[in-house]
């Protein structure tokens, strides 16, 4: 933005162009050839334009042209030849041209112009010889201006010289001569070189003249000199002035530029606020949205609410409706309880009383099928009429006759009874363990009847055998009692050779491992095993890795009756603890599961070394446990539970407070005859053996 004039320059300017017009007034008349306003220089190629002037400036300019106008005025009459105006300069090519003049520039152009003018109006006379040819010479480009000679020096006088030295030499254009000078001068003009009567005669006329020319140019230039000592006063005061007014202009454009900086701050200010209010208004506008969407929201939430209110009463009248029932079904529930732990008594108590009916002691008999390898007898020699009954056919060849042998027990599976149907029978002695009772199963018969896979089968699916059935029927039947917590502990030993070893013990570690020992508690009589491994179990997947371990740590061998025959009596062991938190009351049971070894006859297995002294074991350790059964159906009063480390084991399960089961496994060879004779004879001289009746734990 421009900034604004101050009005005292202009004030200034103004005085100076009175001034001026005041000096315009005057004549000044000199007696020298008049001589033509030489031209404004023009701008050099290059040259710096001058900034335009300020106000101040324009004033002063303006003063300095009153000044010139009063000078003006006067006539000047000197005796020197006229010479013409040198015409303007040109441009040179390429030379800058100047920037336009400020207002300033130009009222000092228009002051210097009216001194012209004022000039112009005064007569000047000047004796010089007329030359016209010299004065409309063009002077060339560069050419010195001569300097004036020392006689027309003498001519003018000093105060001419020195008003001509400030005022008339800072025209730009003289006053025409008077109208006879210029005549005579024209007249000159045309007179001829050689006219030299005619010259001579104007050069008389023309210095006839001076003294009167040169007595009014004394007269004039006295008061001149009066004029410009008076100007030059007033001067000197506008100086002070200007000066004056020079530093209130400075101030005002201190004030200036501080108020530009404090407009152009509040300008920032002003769009940063408005930036601000574009995005407060577009934050208002979004919240008045949201208001609008939370209001349509609250108005949904207020009518849910009120439903939910009449809901919440409806649901109070439910809740106090409710909590009357679940008071009287927990009081009913109570009573169930109750009940039930009456009833579990009495199922308890009812379940003993039918394995004590039907025997704590029990022979369950089972045929073995024909392997795909092996060929059916010509004519059968086993039978089976019922579920109680085993008929053998037996011929006599001395006598030449044919006997039938009848056996009776519990029970007897034909050999098309699957592992379930065998189990079926055997799970009310299981739930005997978790009565709080000790059961004992053990399969007996010769080798390659059927004991190993009757007792353990495979792991998965149909085959299994009778441990892991009875292992998941016990845990799951630890579940659906109420108020009833079971811990378990399982173990596996076997007799090998008359040592007691330990299967959850892989064979590498069973050197280091301590040796196992039999030891008889003085409490209930319990038969533990010393150094025995008890993990603590809590499934049935976690006992079928045991048994798997087991199985590989079992050591058997092929013989000439059976290619994978055990060599040893296997033992598994669980302990089961129980606790009632309705009724704080305790239980403890053990269920013994054993796979007994095959008893095999020397003549047809024809062992020898290692395996004819496993044979001989394996018949003595039956033989001794047949004896302690002929003792216990006897009721002597003493049995050889110490004759072997199998009767020594099995002692708790043989001495009467055990539900024991015997499972006999007969083969269906005709070649394996006697044999199986033998065993449906012990098995029913342990059916008739009467053990007492067994107690529970306490």
């Amino acid at each position: 933005m421009p900034k604004r004039r101050s009005t005292c320059k202009r004030s200034a300017a103004q005085g100076h162009g009175c001034l001026r017009k005041s000096v315009s007034t005057t004549d000044i008349t000199e007696d020298r050839p008049a001589t033509t306003a030489e031209p404004p220089k023009r701008t050099r190629p290059g040259a710096v334009v001058p900034k335009r002037h300020s106000l101040c400036k324009r004033s002063a300019a303006q003063g300095h042209g009153c000044m010139r106008r009063s000078v003006s005025t006067t006539d000047i009459t000197e005796d020197r030849p006229a010479t013409t105006l040198e015409p303007p300069k040109r441009t040179r090519p390429g030379a800058v041209v100047p920037k336009r003049r400020s207002p300033i520039k130009r009222t000092t152009a228009q002051g210097r112009g009216n001194l012209r003018k004022s000039l112009s109006t005064t007569d000047v006379n000047v004796s010089k010889p007329e030359n016209n040819a010299e004065q409309h010479k063009r002077p060339r480009p560069g050419a010195v201006k001569p300097a004036p000679s020392s006689k027309e020096k003498r001519n003018v006088p000093a105060g001419c010289a020195a008003s001509l030295a400030t005022g008339v030499k800072s025209s730009a254009r003289p006053k025409a001569p008077p109208a006879t000078t210029a005549l005579a001068s024209s007249a000159a003009g045309k007179r001829k070189p050689w006219d030299l009567e005619g010259r001579i005669h104007d050069l008389e006329v023309k210095i006839k003249g001076l003294p009167e020319g040169k007595e009014q140019l004394i007269l004039q230039n006295t008061t001149r000199q009066q004029d410009l000592e008076r100007l030059t006063a007033d001067l000197s005061a506008e100086r002070i002035k200007n000066s004056d007014l020079s530093a209130t202009v400075s101030e005002l454009q201190s004030a200036l530029c501080t108020a530009e900086a404090k407009l152009s701050e509040a300008l920032s200010e002003r769009d940063l606020l408005t930036l601000r209010l574009a995005s407060a208004e577009e934050k208002v506008a979004t919240l008045q949205r949201s208001y609008a969407e939370t209001k349509g929201a609250l108005a949904e939430l207020r009518c849910e609410r009120t439903a939910l209110m009449a809901a919440q009463e409806s649901l109070a009248a439910d809740k106090e409706r409710l909590e009357s029932m679940v008071a009287d079904l927990r009081a009913k529930l109570a009573a169930q309880e109750e009940q039930l732990h009456v009833s579990e008594q009495d199922r308890r108590a009812l379940h003993n009383s039918l394995q004590e009916l039907k025997g704590n002691i029990r022979v369950f008999c089972r045929l073995r099928p024909l392997l795909p390898t092996e060929d059916a007898p010509k004519r059968p020699f086993l039978t089976l009429p019922d579920e109680r009954t085993v008929q053998v056919l037996r011929t006599e060849p001395k006598a030449q006759r044919e006997t039938v042998l009848t056996f009776s027990f519990d029970r007897v599976f034909p050999g098309a009874a699957s592992q379930a149907t065998v189990y079926a029978e055997v799970s009310e002695l299981v739930q005997s363990t978790l009565d709080g009772y000790n059961v004992c199963i053990f399969a007996y018969g010769q080798t390659g009847a059927g004991k190993t896979h009757s007792m353990e089968g495979d792991e998965e699916g149909e085959h299994r055998g009778i441990i892991p059935r009875a292992l998941h029927q016990v845990f799951e039947a630890s579940q659906k009692q109420p108020h009833w917590t079971y811990t378990m502990v399982a173990s596996f030993v076997e007799v090998y050779n008359e040592t007691l070893r330990d299967l959850l013990v892989p064979p590498s570690q069973g050197d280091k491992a301590p040796p196992l020992k039999l030891k008889t508690t003085s409490k209930n009589g319990l038969i533990t095993v010393v150094n025995l491994t008890e993990v603590p179990v809590k499934s049935a997947q976690h006992i079928g890795q045991l048994l798997q371990c087991a199985r590989k740590n079992r050591v058997v061998a092929a013989t000439k009756c059976n290619e994978r025959s055990s060599r040893s009596h296997s033992v598994f062991r669980l302990d089961i603890t129980g606790h009632n938190s309705y009724t704080q009351l305790d239980c403890r049971g053990r269920l013994n599961m054993v796979d007994l070894a095959g008893s095999e006859r020397l003549s047809e297995s024809q062992a020898e070394g290692v395996r004819l002294r496993e044979t001989q074991t394996i018949n003595s350790s039956l033989a001794n446990l047949n004896n302690v059964i002929v003792a216990l159906s006897n009721r002597s009063s003493h049995v050889p539970y110490r004759n072997s480390k199998l009767t020594h084991l099995l002692m708790d399960s043989l001495g009467g407070n055990s539900k024991t089961l015997m499972l006999l496994n007969i083969s269906p060879r005709e070649e394996n005859l006697m044999e199986t004779i033998n065993s449906l004879r012990f098995a029913t001289t342990v059916n008739k053996c009467q053990i007492g009746i067994a107690s529970k734990n306490p």
